[in-house]
């Protein structure tokens, strides 16, 4: 037994082998041809080479793997043993190869789009509907996210293109325009000032309470913007989602800003009303964004013309 005050060093060396795909692509070769100048053409290299990676195997082996059979060659028995290795070594290595290849090819159609909450619920769903019509080999999936964690997706790599309604400022991303995003102030379907039909001050909201999205939304910013800018203080409440708030307007819990794009099944239904503000906020683009690192593969850069083609600016309703 080795005691803690005895001192005890054991070495050994372990020799590393360095076989080659090439040795063992031409040691299977002239083994199936039966000789060196069958295999060489096989290869389509010369003889020379395969007799010098044979030899090169064997040495890493420690045997002779081959041996002469009156004018051709044949394996000797360690050479017979070893070749169901070799087989299933090379055979492995060309089912990888294979495996790779169809995965890099799946990449390459593979286009992933994130997108904020009110693009996501919107209209990014039909255009996604449209761009796999005309190209339905590209494999399309959807992110749907506050403004933040999409950005953060497009930083990280997790995805292609997010679309945003405000550019970020960041020189690692690149960011366009694409489309018109109407801002628009709903309320209760039977709010008094909507039903009055003239146009509100945000001064006339003052007291009113006002419906913000989460930390981190695109909505929630575009909203504390605005009452920043006017210089007004209002109650507010937080919501989690655009669902939620067009529910809690609906329900006369209060107002907030969101996007034409986000309401206008619930103002066509009546479920909400707008109050057109005399000092609302202007209609602003909606956003592509994608890595300013590297070039664009060809799925992201077709669906970015698929965006700002005039098909897609006169057929979807934004």
């Amino acid at each position: 037994m080795l005691g803690l005050n005895n001192a005890y060093v054991i070495g050994f060396t372990v020799k590393r082998m360095a076989i080659t795909v090439t040795q063992l692509t031409a040691f299977l070769a002239v083994i199936r041809s039966g000789s060196v100048t069958a295999a060489a053409d096989e290869l389509v290299v010369t003889q020379p080479s395969v007799s010098a990676a044979v030899a090169a195997l064997g040495r890493e082996l420690g045997c002779e793997l081959l041996e002469r059979d009156g004018r051709g060659i044949r394996p000797t028995e360690a050479g017979r043993e070893f070749a169901a290795y070799a087989t299933d070594v090379v055979g492995l290595l060309e089912r990888g190869r294979q495996a790779a290849r169809e995965a890099a090819e799946i990449a390459a159609r593979r286009l992933r789009i994130a997108a904020v909450t009110t693009a996501g619920e919107s209209f990014v769903p039909p255009l996604m509907h449209s761009y796999g019509e005309l190209y339905p080999d590209v494999e399309l999936s959807l992110l749907v996210a506050n403004r933040q964690s999409v950005l953060d997706a497009v930083l990280s790599h997790a995805t292609d293109i997010a679309i945003t309604g405000r550019p970020p400022v960041d020189e690692r991303l690149i960011t366009e325009p694409f489309h018109r995003n109407e801002i628009v102030c709903v309320t209760a379907p039977d709010d008094l000032l909507a039903a009055s039909g003239g146009l509100v001050t945000s001064a006339a909201l003052a007291e009113r309470v006002w419906l913000l999205r989460e930390q981190g939304s695109g909505t929630r910013q575009l909203n504390e913007q605005f009452l920043s800018e006017l210089g007004v203080e209002t109650p507010t409440l937080t919501l989690g989602s655009n669902g939620a708030i067009k529910q809690a307007a609906r329900a006369g819990l209060g107002v907030s800003l969101l996007s034409r794009v986000a309401v206008e099944a619930e103002l066509a239904l009546g479920l909400l009303a707008e109050l057109p503000l005399v000092d609302g906020p202007p209609t602003r683009p909606w956003y592509i964004v994608h890595s300013a690192v590297g070039p664009l593969r060809p799925a992201v850069a077709g669906f970015i013309n698929f965006l700002n083609s005039s098909a897609v600016a006169t057929g979807v309703p934004l």
